[in-house]
């Protein structure tokens, strides 16, 4: 499917539309109709193309920006780029995907971090904070955990949704991972209560922080 065209892909985008799966992800805010396996696959044998993923982003559909984030180059995105297009990705499956399978493989990812975390922006911001969570996870030197608790402590409890479940993510990652700082962070937890009634499947791990890192940490230990 080598120099397949916009127009190409658009209309096997079209022909991948399912009702049924638009209802299921307009309940978690996202406005497009494709199955997530069937876009998968139709990347799969896409394969990288940068060109026609810039393409596809600038379409502003859903469903082609998620195809885009897959057929990328991560590396190829110049930092501006990937600001304005960060500023672009309103709905969660997008800017979901846009942190994880772009930013964090980009070299601007550390410099783009430190902008967002406090970008007015709550929905930007969340993508600062999910950098933040990475880092908290796979290189924490130089990171100051107690102040990122102190933010938390002092906004998660009032945060917009989106920001605040990226806010709740770092928290309940620096309770797994830092020991010294585990019982504050479960107690800050405990306190402001987010997150605690959400309901959660069985066999999945409760987003609330404080049975997030007990389970978390009984894991490492079991190991």
């Amino acid at each position: 499917m080598a120099e397949t065209t916009l127009a190409e892909v658009m209309a096997e985008l079209a022909e991948l539309e399912d009702p049924k799966a638009r209802a299921v992800n307009e309940r978690h805010g996202d406005d497009h109709g494709v199955n997530l396996s069937k876009l998968r696959a139709l990347a799969k044998r896409l394969k990288t193309q940068q060109e026609l993923a810039c393409q596809l982003w600038a379409t502003g559909d859903s469903a082609a920006r998620l195809l885009a984030l897959l057929i990328c180059r991560p590396k190829a995105f110049a930092h501006d780029e990937l600001d304005a297009m960060v500023r672009e990705a309103r709905t969660p499956k997008v800017h979901d995907w846009l942190v994880n399978y772009v930013v964090k493989k980009n070299p601007h990812a550390e410099e783009l971090r430190v902008a967002w975390f406090a970008d007015p922006d709550p929905v930007v911001a969340s993508a600062g904070w999910a950098l933040t969570t990475e880092r908290v996870a796979k290189r924490p030197e130089g990171l100051d955990l107690a102040r990122l608790l102190d933010v938390i402590e002092a906004e998660l409890k009032d945060a917009p949704p989106r920001l605040q479940w990226a806010m709740n993510h770092c928290l309940a990652q620096i309770g797994i991972e830092d020991a010294a700082l585990r019982a504050r962070a479960i107690d800050i937890g405990e306190r402001l209560e987010v997150l605690k009634d959400y309901p959660t499947p069985p066999g999945c791990t409760s987003p609330y922080a404080p049975i997030w890192i007990a389970e978390m940490v009984r894991r490492q230990h079991d190991r």
